[in-house]
């Protein structure tokens, strides 16, 4: 049992608390807004370091953190105690909770507060665990946003330089984990990837073949960028269905290290059979856990792209048909973007590359497209299509929100 003299004391000595340099982080968030405020993102992205900058706007306002380890017994009838304790201490209006989707029925707390006219700002690591609250009890009383690792003007900022050729293949390498981008300490990133398998996943899943899930995982992230489908993993892990590994993966995707993206195709039932591709969520983790995506620069900076667009675009496909594409992007029923992705260019795969770009714009009808590559800047005309070529670096420079 909780007392809530405990829950004061653990608020009393979260508050101030920030575990890390503030930046500031190009995610515009709407703060004068009666709805609940969410950031979900991967563990240590840098969601409590964004949640106290939000915090200077207010005169103390209530802050708790959820995944401090005195609070694993923490029940939904402790809220109503958590409240008392908190307004004992700064008697404010304005709440701030930190992996709030650690305790069951949290969204009943919440709209509470928002009938009493509170402002709730929150933080969350699981995109299931917050969708599918978002999607009951807070349907329509909520904003949602999603932080990622530094993206690449975010590092430049954080390291204070301009953005340049140099300091992109320093963020190639050295990914976009705040802390890891500081202190360079591979501890860092073995934490977090420890937390979400461990945590995240094989606990809160209960799952009980750990090193099938650890293999898939491994498996997965030194495949970035390459297909794979169910039925293949069920085979080369030898589990019993293909639902298996299916759920493995969305429980990753939900801890946001991994995404899936499928085979464009305008039939939903064309993209749920054919095969997927898998991308994961900082270079640097990658390189952590597989040294075979270390050794594959191209997939490291397609990889790189795919976080540029993931942070923009929900609806990323990848194309195929006599030729392929790396990205293509849909805004509800239109096709926006088309995007390929190659380290260099060179007369051995110029061919190839621009054949399914241009395929895949004539047939999306995509006005908007661009070839990619790692420090190359040209443009080519080939059949009738006039197609820009960029460096990454260059590319993100001016990609910002």
């Amino acid at each position: 049992m909780i007392t809530k003299d405990t829950l004061k004391d653990i608020a009393r000595k979260q508050t101030g608390m920030s575990s890390g340099s503030i930046i500031r982080r190009d995610l515009e968030i709407n703060t004068n807004t009666s709805h609940a405020v969410i950031i979900s993102g991967i563990r240590r992205c840098g969601k409590s370091i964004l949640l106290h900058l939000l915090m200077n706007g207010y005169k103390h306002p209530n802050y708790f953190n959820f995944e401090d380890p005195r609070l694993e017994e923490f029940k939904v009838h402790d809220f109503e105690k958590l409240t008392v304790a908190l307004q004992e201490l700064n008697d404010s209006d304005v709440f701030f909770f930190d992996e709030i989707q650690n305790v069951p029925a949290w969204e009943n707390y919440v709209r509470s507060l928002l009938d009493q006219k509170k402002k709730v700002f929150l933080t969350g690591s699981n995109a299931s665990l917050l969708s599918k609250e978002l999607g009951t009890k807070l349907t329509g009383r909520n904003l949602r946003y999603e932080l990622f690792p530094f993206s690449f003007i975010e590092f430049c900022r954080f390291k204070k330089k301009e953005p340049s050729y140099k300091i992109f293949e320093e963020y190639a390498e050295e990914g976009g984990f705040p802390e890891y981008v500081k202190y360079k300490e591979e501890k860092i990133l073995h934490d977090v990837y420890f937390d979400i398998i461990y945590r995240d996943v094989i606990t809160r899943h209960k799952i009980k073949e750990e090193n099938v899930l650890k293999q898939l995982t491994t498996f997965l992230i030194s495949n970035v960028g390459k297909e794979f489908s169910y039925n293949s993993l069920r085979k080369l892990f030898s589990l019993g269905t293909a639902n298996t590994p299916l759920n493995y993966i969305s429980y990753l995707e939900d801890s946001y290290i991994l995404f899936i993206i499928h085979k464009f195709d305008y039939s939903l039932k064309k993209q749920a059979v054919n095969p997927k591709k898998v991308y994961v969520i900082d270079n640097a983790l990658a390189n952590s856990v597989s040294s075979r995506f270390t050794t594959d620069k191209g997939r490291m900076l397609e990889n790189l792209v795919f976080l540029e667009l993931r942070k923009k675009h929900q609806n990323i496909y990848y194309f195929k048909n006599k030729g392929e594409c790396d990205f293509v992007i849909q805004d509800r029923t239109e096709v926006s973007g088309v995007y390929q992705v190659c380290f260099e260019i060179h007369p051995d795969n110029v061919d190839r590359e621009l054949d399914g770009l241009i395929e895949a714009v004539k047939q999306t009808k995509a006005k908007k497209y661009v070839l990619l590559t790692m420090n190359q800047e040209e443009t080519f005309v080939k059949d009738g299509v006039t197609i820009p070529c960029l460096p990454v670096w260059k590319w993100m420079s001016i990609n910002k929100r």
